[in-house]
């Protein structure tokens, strides 16, 4: 199918939170005093990792990447956010949707997997105190986050490319704030079967996945602690 203005539109006009002027002026200080306070606490957390090599360590490691991965995402959509509070027309070209789409679900996917890398440090310092030095080397602790980052941007290339192809027939308003994938989907008017396989399939691998693997890393922390503290009590005992 040829892309034409009939069926694609150049820019989505995007309805915000509130079309009332004073609730907008409220919003806007809001969610620029948390956009700043995001900004200067990952910020200095990166900073302090980087500059003290005691915490040069695997934990810290991760963090920092979880820190640049929040700064990234909220960058990716709260500015424009803000910018629309103060504008009379909200509208968002093709091209910019289609970019900020692409970020928010890279970044959104490689922090879930992040998380998941992080979980798995801390199962292996509670669980193999012994050797953890030996199994979080730095070689692992790279390839985790290289994997994260790579199936994160891998992940949203192919949902970005197979919710923009969709032809709009001339519908453009996103009932949202930003170009999420949802929102985008719903203005539709072709089958969508494809999409929802695309968006199931996302769904497991970067949330359902991730979720499972925290869920079983602290449920072998939990059982460590567990054991430590029953052994302890039936030392005391004797």
């Amino acid at each position: 199918m040829k892309r034409d203005n009939a069926t694609w539109v150049s820019e989505f006009i995007l309805m915000g939170l509130s079309s009332d002027k004073h609730i907008q002026a409220g919003l806007f200080v809001l969610f620029g005093v948390t956009y700043l306070l995001t900004l200067l606490g990952n910020g200095l957390i990166v900073l302090l990792i980087a500059l003290d090599p005691r915490l040069h360590l695997p934990m810290y490691f991760f963090l920092c990447h979880l820190s640049v991965v929040d700064i990234c995402y909220t960058s990716s959509g709260v500015p424009q956010m803000l910018a629309h509070f103060l504008m009379e027309k909200k509208t968002i070209s093709f091209a910019l949707c289609g970019t900020q789409h692409f970020f928010a679900l890279a970044l959104g996917g490689t922090e879930f997997l992040l998380l998941a890398a992080m979980a798995y440090d801390r199962y292996v310092a509670v669980c193999n105190p012994l050797r953890y030095t030996v199994v979080m080397n730095p070689r692992l602790c790279m390839g985790l986050a290289g994997v994260s980052w790579f199936v994160g941007v891998v992940n949203s290339a192919v949902e970005t490319a197979v919710t923009m192809r969709l032809p709009t027939c001339g519908h453009n308003v996103l009932n949202h704030v930003a170009c999420e994938t949802l929102a985008l989907v719903r203005l539709a008017c072709v089958d969508i079967t494809l999409n929802q396989v695309v968006i199931l399939a996302s769904s497991v691998v970067v949330l359902l996945v991730p979720c499972c693997l925290v869920s079983l890393s602290y449920a072998y922390i939990v059982t460590a602690i567990l054991k430590i503290r029953s052994t302890q009590v039936a030392l005391s005992l004797f």
